[in-house]
């Protein structure tokens, strides 16, 4: 029984991935819904996960993972990885601790996914491409081949990552933005070719 930490949209779309791959759900975990209900379903502080309870994070914001992860593992909890049963995931390929891969995803071969780290529907994830701890990869993004993304960082909806470019630690590239080039740690990138825009 898996705990979802976040209750908002992508923690509804982490419970989605849970039923479609059969994944029974015990609750959430969100401070600021603690009390209610989400789906039916109870939501607690994050401090009241059960002590050695698996957990998967449903929130897209790199920091926000990072500040859960911490409190969730130091309180005995322990991350689990969950993979839509409509998504791809090649020969060769390593899903660390704590990744959500989401429906209609493909992640191909020789590709490794750091603890913590998300591919969102219809993302593609390209062969050995490495993506660091708590990487977001946005619905309809394309991550192109040997790509290295490293931790804390973001690709936007619809955005593509050319062969091989680097997008630095906790970069953002926006929605339907083109890497043509390495981004620089902490850059926010737009445009077509991407270019630095605002943080």
């Amino acid at each position: 029984m898996v705990w979802i930490a976040g209750a908002g949209g992508v923690g509804r779309e982490a419970l989605d991935v849970a039923l479609a791959a059969g994944v029974p759900v015990s609750g959430f975990l969100d401070d600021r819904l603690a009390g209610g209900e989400v789906r039916g379903l109870p939501v607690r502080k994050p401090a009241e996960l059960p002590p050695g309870a698996p957990y998967v994070i449903g929130i897209a914001d790199p920091a926000a993972r990072a500040r859960l992860a911490g409190l969730l593992d130091a309180a005995g909890g322990h991350p689990v990885t969950l993979v839509h049963p409509r998504a791809i995931i090649a020969p060769e390929t390593e899903l660390a601790p704590g990744c959500l891969v989401m429906g209609g995803a493909h992640v191909s071969s020789s590709v490794r996914l750091g603890p913590h780290s998300q591919v969102h529907y219809n993302a593609t994830v390209g062969h050995d491409a490495r993506l660091g701890a708590r990487v977001t990869v946005y619905p309809g993004a394309n991550v192109s081949g040997a790509v290295h993304l490293d931790d804390d960082s973001t690709v936007g909806s619809g955005a593509v990552v050319l062969q091989g470019r680097t997008v630095g630690r906790a970069a953002f590239v926006g929605a339907a933005a083109t890497v043509t080039r390495d981004v620089p740690p902490a850059t926010t990138v737009i445009g077509t070719p991407a270019r630095p825009g605002p943080h």
